[in-house]
């Protein structure tokens, strides 16, 4: 199938780290959302090595597994990703939240340091999708 299915949005949905990689580079690992419109969404600073790969080549991957001491599960969804210049800060602020403890004044300041400086988002409309459970 490559479409996400209601186990992959279930998994996907989770604060998990997923593995990105753009393009012929080595995977980073990343903070995600997977949107109602089926995409998956992250941000970055628009000089990051992965805008610039995108910019040269516009195709990305991203895995998410369950965590250890779950059974073995994963998802993978590839595709054509593009460079939004909007709603980047509002995305981050939603994973911040979804990803730290906002009281906890350490990551507090990260996220407003996050706010603070320019955001772009990535999108990657899934043409792939594989997955494995166990």
């Amino acid at each position: 199938m490559n479409a996400l299915t209601p186990d992959d949005l279930e998994l996907l949905r989770r604060p998990l780290l997923g593995f990105l990689t753009v393009s012929t580079g080595e995977p980073r690992p990343v903070w995600y959302e997977a949107a109602d419109d089926g995409t998956i969404q992250l941000f970055t600073e628009p000089d990051s090595l992965k805008v610039r790969r995108a910019r040269r080549d516009p195709r990305a991957s991203l895995v998410v597994a369950a965590p250890v001491g779950e059974p073995e599960r994963w998802v993978s969804v590839a595709g054509p990703v593009s460079l939004e210049t909007e709603g980047a800060h509002e995305l981050a602020a939603r994973l911040a939240a979804r990803y730290w403890d906002l009281g906890d004044p350490r990551h507090a300041a990260a996220a407003e340091a996050i706010r603070n400086t320019d955001q772009i988002r990535l999108v990657i409309r899934p043409e792939t999708v594989r997955r494995y459970v166990y």
